[in-house]
């Protein structure tokens, strides 16, 4: 087949890359416009596009990819079908329609969970003990089109947002080449999702990373294991804004120095479980911490440059 491909992180880079070496012929590629990046805000190439331009194809950065303009532009390339992974703009109908075969999204998730930008993220913040990569035949909806094909992939109880990243990222590609298999043989059954079963995994931003201690021991550590390494999650000690790698949960009766402790407070300090932290429920052990403008360390290293205490206590900004 010819293929356009659209795509723009470094999730999208192996899919690409095994579509290249496939029997199937990149044509075209999109990607979201360069933009400026670093302290002396340097304008940077997408991911994608420093692969395109090794190896010899046509790369095309629309702003709006909607405009009347450019559909007429994406339509007048010599293309069977689109093949989009985190591209970062909607589609319109007309770019959906433009094509032979359409556009078909590899999606990183087991749809109809977790439609939206972030849903390995929050499948990891949910606590799934599975997620996985799903094809599918693109609509004008947000992740609602027809399922074509799934990988699936169990998660680890330390999974991480990054870990599950570069997991997923190695799936696309082969799943991808088994649904073109399927549509040049016509022997692809698309599936409706089940619109009652769909969850929504919007957006991260740094905000998302603030603690409510109220909350379950369990739930934060699920948290924080999820916006790792981006946004991060964080709370506030003192002044000091605290960015919190990695945790350990235990349960409060087991902690006895943590029995009258309100949420957020330090109630307990260990050499091997770190520093105990009280939640709603349960006490969360931080074992990986970084304070603002500080290197990244483990617990026992902060605590022997800083003087915390049993009864100092992390607080929302």
């Amino acid at each position: 087949m010819k293929i356009i491909f659209m795509g723009t992180p470094e999730f999208s880079i192996p899919t690409l890359k095994t579509l290249i070496a496939s029997e199937h012929e990149v044509v075209a590629c999109y990607t979201q416009p360069d933009k400026p990046k670093g302290r002396g805000k340097k304008m940077m190439m997408p991911p994608v596009k420093e692969v395109c331009i090794e190896h010899n194809i046509p790369v095309y950065q629309p702003k709006r990819i909607k405009n009347h303009d450019e559909v007429e532009r994406f339509a007048s390339i010599d293309a069977d079908i689109a093949v989009v992974i985190a591209y970062g703009q909607i589609l319109p109908e007309a770019v959906l329609s433009a094509h032979p075969y359409g556009c078909v999204n590899i999606h990183a998730s087991l749809l109809p969970k977790y439609r939206g930008a972030a849903p390995y993220q929050w499948a990891v913040i949910n606590g799934e003990e599975e997620t996985g990569i799903t094809t599918m035949q693109m609509d004008v909806g947000m992740d609602t089109g027809d399922m074509l094909l799934k990988t699936h992939i169990s998660m680890t109880p330390d999974e991480t947002a990054g870990s599950l990243h570069d997991k997923l990222m190695l799936m696309g590609g082969p799943l991808i080449l088994d649904t073109l298999k399927a549509i040049e043989e016509g022997s692809l059954v698309p599936e409706k999702q089940d619109n009652d079963a769909a969850t929504y995994a919007p957006m991260l931003n740094k905000l998302s990373g603030e603690i409510d201690w109220l909350q379950p021991a369990v739930k934060i550590e699920q948290l924080i294991r999820g916006l790792n390494p981006w946004p991060s999650a964080y709370s506030f000690l003192g002044e000091k804004l605290i960015k919190i790698w990695k945790a350990s949960v235990e349960n409060s009766d087991d902690v006895i120095s943590c029995h009258e402790a309100k949420p957020g407070e330090i109630c307990h300090i260990d050499k091997t479980l770190g520093i105990g932290v009280r939640c709603g429920q349960g006490v969360l052990f931080i074992q990986e911490l970084q304070q603002q403008g500080k290197k990244r360390m483990n617990a026992m290293d902060y605590l022997n440059g800083h003087s915390l205490r049993i009864g100092d206590l992390f607080r929302k900004a």
